[in-house]
């Protein structure tokens, strides 16, 4: 079954809005394993602007389910996945700058550097996905690194779900099979929301795991985040 891992950066970023503890990005964390969720994942940047390094060190301690942790490999990066050892590391190439992550890796490009990486991390066991646009290319090379998964990036799925929902999923099902075909894992991220979450797990029920966070914080705020959780499994389950 497809597991739902709650990104927990948007309630970070509301923290330091303040500067206190409020919300409580750790007990929120444990309050959505509470509710349902089978993972939780954060995706610290250098600048700290949501997730901190101290929030990824106290957050290993507390969560119970799978820990994942999305980013741009660079040095302080590996170093801080390394000391950590969550259950998965999604490596993504984003800049600094980005507002958020809007692009996968040219895994052909880059297959020597990502080999190295994926080396890196499978040696502390660390189970290791990459983040690709949904182009079969990019699935297959990501295979020659020894990656154990592909996220697909799913941004360009829900823009053209909300006009054409047959064209989404059609646009999404090479890369899909190629996946699957090469052994690889799948994963997937980025806008999923209650609108296009169940349309995809139906068409490629394979996915091992949706990464979400933009649009269940933004869900919870009119739902409250115990009925958001549990309207997003019921999405992934009753396909």
């Amino acid at each position: 079954m497809t597991r739902l891992s709650i990104n927990i950066n948007k309630v970070a970023t509301l923290r330091n809005a303040r500067g206190a503890n409020l919300p409580d990005v750790e007990q929120f964390a444990m309050d959505c394993e509470r509710f349902g969720a089978q993972g939780i994942t954060v995706h610290p940047r250098p600048d700290e602007r949501h997730i901190r390094r101290a929030d990824v060190y106290a957050l290993k301690k507390l969560i119970t389910t799978e820990f994942n942790i999305e980013g741009n490999p660079t040095e302080a990066f590996m170093q801080l996945v390394s000391e950590v050892q969550p259950t998965q590391v999604t490596l993504v190439p984003d800049d600094p700058a980005q507002l958020t992550s809007n692009h996968g890796w040219n895994t052909v490009a880059h297959e020597d550097e990502l080999r190295s990486i994926v080396s890196f991390f499978h040696t502390r066991g660390i189970r290791v996905s990459i983040f690709v646009d949904a182009d079969p290319l990019m699935v297959e090379a990501a295979a020659k690194t020894g990656a154990d998964r592909v996220e697909l990036y799913t941004g360009p799925y829900a823009e053209l779900y909300d006009k054409d929902p047959e064209a989404a999923i059609a646009m999404y099902r090479p890369a899909a099979q190629k996946a699957k075909e090469v052994g690889l894992g799948l994963n997937a991220g980025h806008d999923l929301n209650l609108r296009n979450l169940n349309a995809f797990i139906t068409a490629f029920p394979w996915v091992d795991e949706v990464s979400i966070g933009h649009a269940v914080i933004a869900d919870a705020l009119y739902l409250g985040i115990e009925q958001t959780i549990k309207r997003y499994l019921y999405a992934i389950t009753n396909c």
